[in-house]
């Protein structure tokens, strides 16, 4: 049962614009909510007010365009008071894989100026188990009249709620993917499911918040360790001179087996990121988990291993790198592997023309762009020029080129895409 009158649009304001917080405040914004997006990037905040998106994301665009025009949503880089907050901010790692919680912090000394009781705070981002306990802490040292005791008018209600969603699909999967309810004190978890009920058609899993911030890294090491076997298995076959793809795939018709697929590495800020939170979590625990990140974290090495011997002995060697994004189809670039290993073609080959081909961008990424031996590229052209075509990323436009084009061509199919 909602708690909210349809005569009353419940306030939210969104701490984090990117890729989990914007399409979070457009949905909820499209589904009975009245949403200020906060963000500190004023290019972005400017973006969205006019309507329009900042990264790309099937679908969003028309829902942002539609929610700013009706005044559901709006964007700004000063945080206002709200009775519900939803801090998507984001949570990387420090040197040494040690997670780095300083823009929750941040976000909670913004938040508890405003705060008058009564209010409920959910984390969202993907965080290491006691996460939401330090977010709580963090707003009660600044505010001491403030408190977790239920019942009190001075309460401030604390949820995790982490996102599970696909980059590509998201403004589906928020509204049909089930929701894990994490209740750090009172009933902060069952205000968040009636929150999120506004859009959400799956089934809320009520749990507390240790277990709920465990269980999103759960599901993300459990894919880690699986890619890295594939990714284990791939540098095995190539020793055996076995096609690892076909492998898979005869091994995948037992009923009990489902092996993924192997690549140049495992990107995104979930799979390459949320393990290691478990590994500085349980450090002595986590032996199989840390294995598996570091199988995958070498996989970059290991193609450039294979395809450096070759461009050098290329004078004034052209290379057609083939997608930067982590993922097929998106224009997400962060903890791409594809990404490092361009970089590090161009540090390696200095005399070397590597033609970066991302049909999903604009422009290279600035430490990219800074290089001189590295431009951004159309697909057929890069193809054309190059001595070497590296096949990275899985984008439609790859899997759909003209295989004539490949003749003559040394070619390293990371994917498993051409044969």
């Amino acid at each position: 049962m909602n708690a909210f009158p349809n005569s009353t649009r419940p306030s939210v304001a969104v701490i984090g614009l990117g890729y989990i917080g914007l399409p979070t405040a457009a949905v909820l914004a499209s589904s009975g909510a009245d949403v200020v997006g906060v963000d500190i990037n004023a290019d972005a905040v400017a973006t969205i007010n006019e309507g329009k998106v900042p990264f790309v994301e099937p679908d969003m665009a028309t829902t942002v365009a539609g929610v700013v025009s009706q005044g559901y949503l709006r964007a700004t880089t000063k945080t206002p008071h709200a009775d519900n907050y939803i801090v998507a901010v984001p949570t990387p790692f420090k040197d040494g894989h040690e997670p780095d919680l300083s823009f929750i912090e941040t976000a909670g000394k913004q938040i508890a100026p405003l705060l008058e009781g009564n209010e409920l705070i959910i984390l969202e981002s993907t965080s290491p188990p006691g996460a939401t306990e330090f977010l709580a802490e963090t707003i009660l040292a600044a505010r001491p009249d403030l408190s977790l005791k239920s019942g009190s008018a001075q309460t401030i209600y604390f949820a995790h709620c982490p996102e599970r969603v696909l980059p590509g699909r998201i403004m589906i999967e928020l509204r049909t993917n089930d929701r894990i309810v994490g209740t750090l004190n009172g009933n902060a978890g069952e205000r968040a499911r009636d929150l999120y009920e506004l859009f959400c058609e799956g089934e809320f899993l009520m749990t507390d918040a240790r277990t709920a911030e465990m269980a999103k890294l759960t599901e993300n090491a459990y894919r880690d360790v699986n890619i890295a076997f594939a990714n284990e298995l791939s540098v095995i076959s190539d020793g055996l001179d076995i096609n690892v793809w076909e492998l898979i795939k005869l091994a995948n018709h037992h009923p009990r087996v489902n092996i993924l697929q192997p690549g140049p590495g495992v990107g995104g800020h979930c799979i390459a990121v949320d393990p290691w939170f478990i590994v500085a979590t349980a450090p002595d625990q986590s032996s199989l988990i840390r294995t598996a990140r570091e199988v995958n974290d070498a996989k970059p090495g290991y193609v450039l291993d294979k395809l450096l011997p070759q461009a050098r002995r290329i004078q004034d060697v052209q290379i057609a790198a083939l997608g930067l994004a982590f993922k097929p189809n998106i224009d997400d670039l962060r903890e791409s592997p594809a990404r490092q290993i361009v970089g590090q073609l161009a540090d390696e080959l200095p005399q070397a023309n590597i033609l970066a081909v991302e049909p999903n961008i604009d422009r290279l990424p600035a430490e990219l762009d800074e290089r001189d031996n590295v431009a951004l590229t159309e697909v057929n052209e890069a193809i054309r020029a190059a001595d070497i075509v590296l096949l990275l990323v899985d984008h439609n436009e790859f899997t759909r080129i003209d295989r004539t084009l490949l003749t003559q061509k040394i070619v390293h199919d990371t994917r498993g895409v051409w044969g």
